[in-house]
This record gives C-alpha cells, sequence and structure tokens, in this order.
C-alpha cells in the first residue's frame, strides 16, 4: 500500500492574498532614493541590532530574566524595533509571566501596529489570560493588515506569522507550506523561525521523516539553535532513538530551562511508569513556569495512575486556570493515559477537548485511534474520516483510511465469542485454525483466572507488516512488534510477513489472548511488566518451548547484576540498550510472575489483578499479597540468581578471552581446547574454525560435544543443526533425522527442520510422523503448498478425510502450478458425501487439462452414479 500526502487549497482562504504575497519579492524590488536615504541613517543602529542579537541569545540559552531586564531597558531607552517588546514577551512567557507579557504586547502594539509576529504573539497571550475574544480579533486582524499591505509584509518573520495565522484559520498545510514557509526559508535561509514553523507543521502532521530532513537542513544555516536540534530530536525519536537522546541533551546543556526537552523527558518517565521521579522533575519546571499547563497536565494524568481523583481534578483546573478554552490540556492528559492502554478514560479527555475546540485536530485523531482500539469501529471510524476531510495532509489519518479499504477486502469469520478479520486467502486456509486456538485460549485462560468474558473480542491479522503499523500505532515501518493487544482488539502480523524470521503464530495469539484476560480484569489498569509477564508466562504453560526462555545471554546479564528491580520493570521496556535487552525486560517480567506463582499460589497473582482493577498502585498490591517489596526483591534476586546458576550445568561459562586464539594459529587453540574441553562459547569459536579449514572429522567430534554439554540450544548457529547438516552431506540421514527430531522437540519456531522432517518422513511412508510434523509446521506457516500437499497425503492414508478436504483447499487457495490435480483430488474426496461438488470441482480439472484422463473416468463415474 503506498502512502502519500495530497494537498488542497481550501475555499475559505483569501487567494487574492495569496496572489499578492507570491507577486511580492523583496529582493528584487528596486531600492528608491528613499530607502537609500533611510540606509545611510540607520548605521548609527549597527550597535542596536548587536545588542539585540545578544538579548535574543540570552533567550535562546534560557537566562530568561536577564532578557526581560535587557529588553526592558532598551524599551525604555525607545530603542526601534518591533523585536524588543516581542523578545520581552516571550521570555516573560517562558516564566509564565503571562500578565506581564500582555503588558508587554499591547504597549508593543501601540508603537508597533504593523507588526504580524507581535499581533500572532500577542493571540496566544490573550488566551493565556483568558482573554478569548479579543485573541479571535487579533487575529483576524492579522489577515486584515496582510490583505491592505502585502508589500510590508514579506520579511521572514511576517510571512511565519502569516503562515501560522492562516492555519488557525483552516487553511490548507501545503498551500501553507508553499506560500509562507518554503517562501521564507528559500528568501531568508539563515533565520530560525520559519524552519522551526515548517518542521513543527511536519511534526504535527506526523511526518517525521520530512521533519527530521526539515531540522536538519535548518541547523546548517542555525547551528546549535535550542528549538531546531529539539525538533530535530522529536523527529528521530522513532528511527534512532539513541540519536534522539544525545540531542536532546544537547539541547540541554545550551539552554537548561529548555522547558519542550524538560516536558520531553517527564513523558519518557511517565512512560516508564517512573511517577516519583516525573513528579521531581516537574516541581523542577513549575519552579520556572508555576503556570505551565503542559506540567499541570501530566500531574493530572499520574493522579489519576495513581488514583487519587481529587488530586487529579485540582491539576486538571490549575491546568485550566490560565486558558479555560485550552483543549490541548485534555488532548495531552487523554493522549497519556491511551499510551498506557487506558483507552476509555482517554476517549473520555479527547471528547472534552473537542467540547471546548470542535476543530482541535489532534484530539479528533486520537479519539478515531482510542475507539477503534476499543472495538468502537463504526464511530472510531466516522472520527477518522472527519479528520481527514478537516486536514487531508495528516498522515495518521490518511494511512488509517488507507487502511480501512484493505480491511474492507478482508474476509470476516464470526461467532458468539470472536469477530477474525484475515486476508481472504490467509482465512480459506488457517482461518479455522485460528479460531479453534483462541477458543482454546478463552477456554483455559478465562476459567483460570476467573473471567466471564460476555463481549466479542476482534482480532485482525495483517500479511502486510505496513498495515499491521498503522492500525496498531497509527503509522507504517514500526518494525518489532509480532502482536498487540488494546483489550477487546487484538492485532497481529501474518506468516505471511515472517519470511525470514519465522514465529509460531500460535504462541503469538495465547500470549495476546492473555492479554485480554488480564487487562479486562485489571479495567487496563496495568504496569506493563506485569502485564508482559503474566502473557509470557501463560505462553510457558501452554507449551514448554513457547515464550521467553533461559539463554545464555540472560544468565549472563543476571550474574552480572544487570537485572531490573521488581519496582522498576516497567522501565525495561523503555529506551532498552539492544533487541536483545528488551526480550531480557519480557523474560525478567515472566520469571517474576513464576517466582510468586511458586511461592505464593496463582490466588495471589489474581488477587493482585483485582487490587489493581480497584486502583491500587502494582507496589502496594504486590505487598499486601507477598511480603515488604524490600524483601520480596532480595528473595526473588536470590532465586533468578540460583536459576541462572543452574542453567546449562554441563557447560563451562568461565570468562575467557578468545581473541587471541582467533587470530592465532590453530595449534593453540587445539591446545586450548584440551584444556577446557566444556567451555561453550570456546567450543562454538573452535568449530567455526574447524568448519573454515574443513577438517571434518574433528569439526563433527566438536559439533557432538557442544550437543551434548547443551542440548537446548536453539540459536541460529546451534550445534545440533550444523551437525545434521554435516550428516546430510555425508548421506549419514539416520543420524541427521535423529538430531533433528531432538532439535523440532524443544524449537516450536524450527520451520525448516520440520520441512527436512517431513521428506524423510514420506520417504519412509510414516504417515503418522508426517501428519503430527506438519502441525508444527503450520503452526508456524501454513501458507507453504509442499507442507499443505504433505498434511493431504498423509491425511488420505491415515483416513482423516475431512482434513485430507481441507488440505486440498487451502492447497487451491494457494494457486498450485498443476490445479488441475488439486481440483481432481479433491473431486475424489468429496465423491461420497457430495457429488454435486465432486462433479464442480471435476469439470474444473477438465477445463484445466482437456487430456486429463483419470478426470475424465471420475467424470464417467459420477455420471454414473447420478441417480
Amino acid at each position: 500500500m503506498q502512502r502519500v500526502h495530497r494537498f488542497r487549497v481550501w475555499p475559505d482562504v483569501s487567494l487574492s492574498l495569496l496572489e499578492q504575497l507570491r507577486s511580492l519579492t523583496l529582493r528584487t524590488r528596486p531600492l528608491s532614493t528613499l530607502s537609500i536615504l533611510i540606509f545611510l541613517l540607520s548605521v548609527p543602529a549597527l550597535s542596536a541590532a548587536s545588542e539585540l542579537e545578544d538579548c535574543e541569545l540570552l533567550l535562546r540559552t534560557g537566562q530568561y530574566q536577564a532578557c526581560i531586564q535587557t529588553s526592558a531597558v532598551a524599551i525604555e531607552m525607545k530603542a526601534y524595533g518591533s523585536e524588543w517588546p516581542l523578545v520581552k514577551a516571550q521570555a516573560e512567557l517562558a516564566l509564565g509571566q503571562y500578565a506581564e507579557a500582555q503588558q508587554t504586547v499591547d504597549a508593543g502594539l501601540k508603537r508597533y501596529s504593523w507588526s504580524l509576529p507581535l499581533r500572532y504573539l500577542a493571540w496566544q497571550i490573550y488566551h493565556l489570560n483568558n482573554e478569548h475574544e479579543a485573541a479571535d480579533v487579533l487575529l483576524a486582524s492579522i489577515h486584515e493588515l496582510a490583505s491592505r499591505s502585502a508589500w510590508r509584509y514579506t520579511d521572514s518573520d511576517s510571512l511565519v506569522a502569516l503562515g501560522q495565522a492562516s492555519l488557525l484559520r483552516g487553511m490548507d498545510p501545503g498551500e501553507v507550506l508553499e506560500t509562507f514557509y518554503d517562501r521564507a526559508i528559500q528568501e531568508y535561509p539563515d533565520q530560525r523561525e520559519a524552519w522551526l514553523a515548517s518542521g513543527n507543521l511536519a511534526l504535527d502532521k506526523h511526518d517525521f521523516a520530512l521533519a527530521s530532513e526539515t531540522f536538519a537542513a535548518g541547523l546548517k544555516q542555525v547551528p546549535n539553535d535550542p528549538d531546531l536540534l529539539f525538533g530535530l530530536s522529536q523527529a528521530l525519536q522513532r528511527s534512532d532513538p539513541q540519536r534522539a537522546a544525545t540531542l536532546a541533551a544537547e539541547v540541554l546543556k545550551i539552554n537548561p530551562y529548555h522547558l519542550p526537552s524538560r516536558m520531553a523527558e517527564i513523558a519518557r518517565l511517565i512512560d516508564s511508569e517512573e511517577y516519583a521521579t516525573a513528579k521531581i522533575q516537574l516541581d523542577q519546571v513549575l519552579a520556572i513556569n508555576p503556570h505551565l499547563a503542559s506540567a499541570w497536565a501530566s500531574l493530572a494524568a499520574i493522579a489519576h495512575f495513581e488514583n487519587r481523583p481529587f488530586d487529579e481534578t485540582a491539576y486538571y483546573q490549575e491546568a485550566l486556570s490560565h486558558h479555560d478554552h485550552d483543549p490541548r490540556v485534555d488532548y495531552l492528559i487523554g493522549k497519556i493515559l491511551s499510551e498506557h492502554y487506558r483507552f476509555a478514560e482517554g476517549a473520555t479527555y479527547q471528547k472534552q477537548a473537542l467540547e471546548k475546540d470542535l476543530k482541535f485536530l489532534p484530539a479528533r485523531i486520537q479519539l478515531a485511534q482510542d475507539q477503534l482500539r476499543l472495538g468502537q469501529e463504526v464511530s472510531g471510524w466516522e472520527h477518522a474520516l472527519q479528520a481527514h476531510a478537516q486536514d487531508g495532509y495528516d498522515t495518521t489519518t490518511f494511512n488509517l483510511l488507507e487502511l480501512k479499504d484493505q480491511l474492507a477486502r478482508f474476509k470476516t469469520l464470526e461467532d458468539e465469542s470472536f469477530i477474525i478479520r484475515m486476508e481472504a486467502r490467509e482465512a480459506d486456509i488457517y482461518g479455522q485454525q485460528v479460531k479453534t486456538l483462541l477458543h482454546q485460549a478463552r477456554k483455559t485462560l478465562c476459567q483460570k483466572y476467573g473471567l466471564q468474558l460476555d463481549q466479542k473480542i476482534t482480532v485482525e491479522i495483517f500479511p502486510d507488516p505496513d498495515d499491521f503499523a498503522v492500525r496498531t500505532f497509527g503509522m507504517p515501518a514500526v518494525s518489532g512488534y509480532l502482536g498487540v493487544c488494546f483489550g477487546k482488539v487484538i492485532t497481529a502480523n501474518s506468516p505471511a510477513s515472517q519470511a525470514d524470521h519465522p514465529t509460531s503464530w500460535e504462541s503469538v495469539l495465547w500470549h495476546e489472548f492473555c492479554h485480554v484476560v488480564t487487562l479486562e480484569l485489571t479495567s487496563n489498569k496495568m504496569p506493563r511488566w506485569i502485564s508482559e509477564g503474566i502473557s509470557v508466562y501463560e505462553e510457558r504453560q501452554k507449551n514448554p518451548y513457547w515464550g521467553e526462555a533461559m539463554i545464555p545471554q540472560y544468565r549472563e546479564l543476571i550474574l552480572k547484576g544487570e537485572t531490573t528491580p521488581i519496582s522498576q520493570l516497567s522501565s525495561a521496556f523503555m529506551n532498552p540498550k539492544s533487541s536483545l535487552h528488551i526480550q531480557f525486560a519480557y523474560f525478567q517480567s515472566s520469571m517474576v510472575v513464576e517466582y510468586l506463582v511458586q511461592n505464593f499460589g496463582l490466588e495471589t497473582i489474581r488477587e493482585i489483578l483485582g487490587d489493581l482493577q480497584a486502583g491500587v498502585p502494582i507496589n502496594v498490591a504486590i505487598e499486601r499479597r507477598t511480603k515488604t517489596l524490600g524483601e520480596l526483591e532480595e528473595e526473588y534476586a536470590v532465586w533468578l540468581k540460583a536459576q541462572a546458576d543452574r542453567f546449562a550445568p554441563r557447560a563451562d561459562w568461565s570468562e575467557q578471552d578468545l581473541r587471541p586464539l582467533l587470530s592465532d594459529d590453530t595449534k593453540r587453540f587445539d591446545d586450548w581446547v584440551r584444556e577446557h574441553p566444556n567451555h561453550f562459547r570456546g567450543l562454538m569459536a573452535y568449530a567455526s574454525i574447524l568448519a573454515e579449514e574443513n577438517r571434518v572429522s574433528e569439526l563433527e567430534t566438536t559439533l557432538k560435544k557442544l550437543v551434548e554439554i547443551y542440548p537446548e540450544y536453539t540459536g541460529a548457529d546451534n550445534a545440533s543443526l550444523q551437525l545434521a547438516q554435516l550428516y546430510q552431506k555425508q548421506k549419514r540421514f539416520d543420524e541427521e533425522q535423529q538430531l533433528l527430531e531432538q532439535h523440532a522437540h524443544i524449537n516450536p519456531n524450527a520451520l525448516d527442520v520440520f520441512q527436512r522432517l517431513i521428506e524423510r518422513y514420506q520417504e519412509q511412508e510414516n504417515w503418522s510422523a508426517v501428519y503430527q510434523t506438519v502441525r508444527k509446521a503450520h503452526a508456524v506457516n501454513p501458507l507453504n503448498q509442499e507442507t499443505q500437499q504433505a498434511l493431504a497425503t498423509a491425511c488420505i492414508k491415515l483416513d482423516r478425510r475431512q482434513e485430507a478436504i481441507q488440505a486440498y483447499q487451502a492447497i487451491l487457495a494457494l494457486e498450485p502450478h498443476n490445479k488441475a490435480e488439486a481440483h481432481y483430488q479433491l473431486a475424489r474426496l468429496l465423491q461420497k458425501e457430495n457429488q454435486q461438488q465432486a462433479k464442480r470441482h471435476t469439470l474444473i480439472a477438465l477445463e484445466q487439462a482437456p487430456r486429463f484422463r483419470a478426470a475424465h473416468l471420475l467424470l464417467l463415474e459420477l455420471t454414473t452414479d447420478t441417480p
């Protein structure tokens, strides 16, 4: 699916104004005699310009009080320039001095009534002083002035102010970019405001690639600007989080009081559920600006999570105290709640935001996503359509509506418990297996945790990972997720999207349905760690080889003391050092759950979930149901270390520097291996060298040793598969098969192994083994013609006729090369129970292959048997 944005011109924008502005190019107008005279008389003002630059530098570096004092002196001394009241009011805004800022802009407008940037800033300030009607008058006056004297407003700051005002009046964002921001950048590339406005517009529309490109280009013209650096950091948050963090740190070095950067860090802390630290930093922010609405809104969201409704209300009212019509307050609180899967509460706040401003687009977009994640599809799609009609530039709604068209082509399997949507072909191939597995999960897990589930659960499975990402995150190109559960809605990637890294779709759906159970039991009031921990734990309960298990890397992290305390486990999922660390977070969480179940019983987990539903914080709930958190963490750490110590006990895990051996002559490595016969990593490295040197006999001995000391290892370089490949080359097929069978038992994702075993079992006509192994293969990828054919043949041999019919139907859905044969075989299977269908498939076979003798004979037989 191609995703683009399209621009259009809105009819209520004054095209005459646009035409006037386009016809004027400041740099090409000839200088009049009067202009030259004015320039000559202004030479003494060069020092004043330098002083203004110094004052602006104070503003950019967070020296707000010094900036106010400097600009106040200049204004009192009648220094010319609308920039002086502009910079003074901006510094006052940063410190929360809203009344003083209004006095500054009022005085400035008396002297510089023609200044559009000053009027735009005044519009913001009037709203912050709850003077909304006066603010609206100021906004309207911007276009009135520009319409009367377009020639006056071709400088960069005026173009930016016009663009910002035009956006507020509903002008198409693409037209704003072209008419105002791009022109300002082209004519005044060394001016920061146009770069900022253009980059921030791209951010607002979720076009992160364009935002990144714009901010980076702006920084080449205006190096080390904290606002441009911050914008680039925000643009890179998803694609390059490490660089984004580096840029954010640079901003605070330049301006330690940069409030957007401080609030971004606070948002990260809230995401990590580090509420205590977030509150400390919010106190520091409010010490800078005691009236910052976003800070009070964040406190309200934290109070909501901590079940402090009175504080939530008080913080909410404080956030609106200086701008009681501000929809951004409700939007921000709701967005934070939704990011913690509290979609119902988040949607309520978005509705309140729209009551304050029906045209506030971010709230409508967020509400659309919240309702879609709640399964409220009619209203969710309606809000997405309204948002797109309001602004066709926003990439989130554009992608969502493209997805809506895609979903309309999906096939729906619905019963009393589930609404399952799949690509039509995939639904025909393994849709019934999906339904069967989900019903099994529903019965097992709902009964285990005591949930009476009285609503249908929606499950959507996407063959295109970009479609999955748009449905799940609102944008394409988000990798690393197999499935996501929102509560009543599950989204998942299908096997078609996992060609390079096959994973059991059965384990994914079991994991996600467990989220349904725990999120429903707690009304979505779950820290991420315990939600993921229970789901991974239940994967292992269903199949010991599903879910995260101990591996050498986890063992090493545990013994080096790099585990995260239980009280901070949710933070382990945020900004992990590597993909290994995010997987380790899942493993740690599941081991905490396993420890709690072993030592306190499953009922304790159910009681903790009940406490969470009542609004009890997780750490308090754990202490109520077990013991003090300090004791629990200490005892758990001892238990987990014991698990690591007992891991693969026959292997030598001692720290050894292998680098000299890898670069030295092989003789020295031979001697080292004799001294360290069970060293796992050393033997792995040694096996690689032996393979390179084609020392087959020694390689076989080494691989056997590796399998002996650690048979459960399933990494891509595991010794079992290397040894099996060696045996296959040597045509030692029985030994190969024995190794593959051992590996297939412990690795549910070993699709290549399953396929090779199916070949071996077919050669041996071991149809029962073929049948069992194909079922394992189809739990990873049922979209393979060869394994479906093997299943069909095995089912015929085992007299499992109905399953054979399903297998041939799947083969036909996969568009086989020999369609005639598949239709013929299906006709034979249907002959006894449905002659009409059997005849239909026979005729199709003959249509595909008119000389198909066996099909002719079958048709004759079917015709003769027809009464």
